[in-house]
């Protein structure tokens, strides 16, 4: 059984296997959850196969998360002999999460279901906001949603919160155009908790974004994929077997500081060429600010200016070397960009980036295309600091295999 079901989880695109070992429940309990997640309605019979785990394993866990509300079981299905197989899904209504997208010049907050459907979305205007600024905003919107949506509060998992920074490893990862003051400190996520009375799981923005692409976006069944996420800034989000890949201190995916034209452009964070320079929302108001009478690109789709053009057809040749060298890094099974550029700028940003340069990512067979579109709007992020309660919940953790 051990070998089949390392064979198993070794296998690209497979889901992945359970352990019927007693002290590993809390990972079978997630395996379950995401197998019903992606495949759902799904019978008991199905999620044994599927995850290697014996059925009365299944059974078990099952009846758990059916009794904790996680799980809604479907009408009997008779399919031959035997007794009827009952279908489950993810009970949207068995749990919520709230979310909050904090940038220096708006908070977002969301509240969404256990399947991520967004229940309620607020904005208001923030002036880079200090963690102690930004909690008394993120309690009062929390109260509006929860409010709203006349949930029960026992039943929040809660919150998530994204920023537009990185944690804890210098200047280069404060540096730039959307930096805010004060949330390196180790104290701001405690300042976070208690004003929403609540637990807070913290990511950069560009790594929400992708957590939530993965639980509900076009990565839904993509193990391994960059999540390039085109803001006033450029960052990414790295999955890895399945997995997000944060690196040693947590801040894998800096890649708007990544070099791409050798003594190019000054960057704040003291290097010169970085790519947020050429490929970014301040990148393109700074490009367009020399044609007279362009407008700032978060107001037009590309067909509607000339000057906006300019711009991609400037970028976009760095956007695909950045793709040859995440390819030849990483072989993710794609790349995908997204944020909060129009979809019309980055659908045009992708076309002009074509054809990529040769690299691993050019292999042949392939089934997803190299660099392809994300979720895109200026919810994206808030939705998916919303999904971090969710993904902790449901993602298979291997650290609690390791720890054993």
């Amino acid at each position: 059984m051990a070998r089949r079901e390392a064979d198993r989880a070794s296998q690209p695109g497979r889901s992945v296997a359970g352990t019927n070992l007693e002290f590993t429940r809390s990972h079978n309990r997630r395996v379950v959850l995401d197998t019903v997640r992606r495949l759902g309605p799904v019978s008991r019979a199905e999620i044994a196969r599927e995850t290697a785990l014996t059925n009365q394993t299944i059974s078990n866990i099952v009846e758990e998360l059916e009794e904790a509300g996680f799980l809604l079981p479907g009408e009997p299905k008779r399919e031959g002999r035997g007794q009827p197989s009952i279908p489950y899904e993810i009970n949207p209504h068995g749990a919520w999460s709230l979310g909050f997208h904090v940038d220096h010049r708006a908070i977002i907050a969301a509240l969404v279901d256990l399947t991520g459907k967004p229940v309620a979305i607020r904005e208001i205007a923030a002036e880079r906001p200090s963690p102690a600024s930004a909690a008394r905003a993120l309690r009062r919107l929390a109260d509006e949603l929860v409010g709203q949506a006349a949930i029960p509060a026992a039943r929040l998992l809660g919150a998530g919160l994204a920023l537009p920074v990185r944690f804890g490893v210098g200047a280069i990862t404060t540096a730039g155009p959307t930096t805010l003051p004060g949330w390196d400190d180790p104290d701001a996520r405690q300042t976070i908790s208690e004003a929403l009375e609540q637990p807070v799981l913290i990511e950069n923005d560009a790594m929400a974004a992708a957590i939530g692409e993965r639980l509900h976006g076009v990565a839904r069944a993509i193990d391994s994929f960059v999540f390039l996420f085109l803001d006033e800034g450029l960052g990414s989000g790295v999955f890895l077997g399945g997995q997000p890949w944060r690196g040693a201190s947590l801040n894998a995916g800096e890649i708007g500081h990544m070099i791409v034209v050798p003594g190019g452009k000054p960057c704040p964070c003291g290097n010169r060429g970085c790519l947020e320079r050429y490929l970014s929302l301040s990148a393109a108001e700074e490009f367009l600010a020399d044609v007279p009478g362009a407008p700032k690109l978060s107001q037009l789709d590309t067909s509607a200016s000339e000057a906006v053009e300019r711009w991609v057809e400037d970028a976009a040749p760095h956007l695909a070397s950045a793709v040859n060298i995440l390819e030849s890094t990483l072989d993710p099974e794609t790349i995908l960009l997204g944020g909060v550029a129009p979809a019309d700028v980055l659908a045009r940003l992708i076309d002009k980036a074509m054809p990529l340069p040769m690299s691993v990512g050019s292999r042949s067979g392939r089934s997803l295309p190299r660099l392809m579109t994300g979720s895109v709007g200026r919810h994206t992020v808030a939705l998916g600091a919303a999904a971090l309660p969710i993904f902790d919940e449901i993602n298979p953790r291997f650290d609690v295999l390791l720890k054993h």
